[in-house]
């Protein structure tokens, strides 16, 4: 298997989930800027691999952005690859008017990818690098509950799709599009209790996505769709638009529950 080695990588959103998987698997071979609103387990990985340098700072800001570059000019000769993983999801009723909360998830998962493909693009200077952007199987087809988080991945999704239309070809993308997974990140509501049932069909493991994330990396792929199961469901309903509206209809009726068991109107 191609490896990844001897880059200079910067991280966001490491300290769980895929995030955290993946920098597992890269923190021996390479030196990592780990940033993160939480650093806790960040800290005692950075025991253990000398390359991994923790940052803890809010990418949710243009000044958290800025701050991230500083730091990575300063302890890196170069900058070979950037990975905006940082994000986060609601699990709600969208029923309300909230300029605060829309504005909240949308900074995190939107604005600061893009913002950071921008400083990076003026960073490279025409030399060669690689952003990474974690997207979701969510920024291809909405899910009840998720309309937020959906909306903020469809807005990713777009922004890869145009920049792939434009002539920045000294910056290589590549694309997660991670299904579920196992983690606290589906795992728990808005109010932050636990709602394991809740989450959309089917699950994956972070280490397996990361796993494939590593390799799709490591091969200069543009692309990686980790769940086989949801790409063959995606190429289905294209031909079977009945089967799209079944799956749905499931989960709509576990969203339902959820409403009802919360005491949802």
């Amino acid at each position: 298997m191609r490896k990844i080695c001897g880059k200079n990588i910067v991280l966001t959103g490491c300290d769980s989930g895929i995030g955290y998987e993946f920098l597992r698997l890269i923190a021996a071979d390479n030196k990592v800027l780990c940033v993160d609103v939480n650093t806790a387990r960040l800290d005692e990985l950075a025991k253990t691999y000398a390359g991994i340098t923790v940052m803890k700072c809010d990418v949710s800001t243009e000044e958290g952005v800025d701050a991230v570059f500083a730091e990575a000019e300063r302890i890196f000769p170069f900058i070979d690859i950037f990975y905006a993983n940082a994000g986060f999801a609601y699990y709600e009723k969208f029923n309300y008017a909230d300029w605060d909360r829309i504005d909240r998830i949308m900074r995190t998962n939107c604005y600061s990818p893009m913002y950071s493909y921008g400083k990076y693009l003026k960073y490279l200077d025409g030399r060669e690098g690689r952003f990474c952007v974690t997207a979701s199987a969510i920024g291809k087809m909405s899910m009840p509950g998720y309309t937020l988080y959906s909306a903020s991945k469809f807005c990713v999704q777009g922004f890869q799709e145009g920049l792939r239309l434009e002539d920045n070809d000294n910056v290589k993308l590549t694309v997660l599009y991670p299904i579920a997974t196992a983690t606290n990140f589906f795992a728990y509501g808005s109010d932050g209790r636990s709602r394991d049932e809740d989450r959309p069909f089917p699950v994956q493991k972070p280490d397996h996505v990361a796993r494939r994330m590593y390799v799709a990396v490591a091969k200069g792929k543009k692309y990686c769709n980790p769940s086989m199961l949801f790409s063959f469901a995606m190429q289905l309903f294209k031909f079977l638009p009945v089967a799209r509206k079944l799956y749905w209809a499931i989960e709509r009726a576990k969203f339902k529950r959820y409403c009802k068991r919360e005491n949802i109107d």
